[in-house]
C-alpha cells in the first residue's frame, strides 16, 4: 500500500520566506502555504469537476476570512491539476493576497514538481 507524500519547501522573495508544506495521498492533497513560518491559515476545498463537465473545480472556504481569493484560486487549481480533491491553507501577515499570490504560485508549483522527483 502507498504511504502518503510529504514535501516541505521555501521560497525568498522580496526579502521574505515563504514556506510550504505539501501532504499527498491518494484521494486527496493538503498544502498549508504561509509566510515566515508554517502556520495554519485560511483553509480551502476544491473537488476536481466531474468527467465531461464543463467549468472550474468547486470550491469553498472552511476556514478564515483573510486571503480568501488566493486560497480558492491554489485549491481550484491544484485540484485540477492532481484530479482529486485539494485543501490549500494560506496564512500571510505582512504582504496582501494580490502580491504574495505569484509568490505563492511558484512555490506551490515547485513544491510538487520536487514531490514528483521524489515519488
Amino acid at each position: 500500500m502507498p504511504r502518503a507524500k510529504i514535501v516541505e519547501e521555501k521560497i525568498e522573495e522580496k526579502n521574505m520566506l515563504f514556506f510550504a508544506l505539501y501532504l499527498g495521498t491518494k484521494n486527496a492533497s493538503l498544502i498549508l502555504l504561509s509566510e515566515g513560518e508554517n502556520r495554519l491559515g485560511t483553509l480551502a476545498m476544491a473537488i476536481p469537476q466531474a468527467p465531461k463537465m464543463v467549468g472550474p473545480p468547486l470550491s469553498s472556504i472552511l476556514l478564515g476570512d483573510r486571503n480568501v481569493t488566493i486560497a480558492r484560486v491554489l485549491a481550484e487549481r491544484l485540484a485540477a491539476k492532481m484530479n482529486k480533491i485539494a485543501l490549500v491553507s494560506v496564512f500571510i501577515k505582512t504582504v496582501d493576497e494580490w502580491e504574495a499570490g505569484p509568490v505563492l504560485l511558484k512555490l506551490v508549483e515547485k513544491t510538487l514538481k520536487r514531490g514528483e522527483v521524489e515519488a
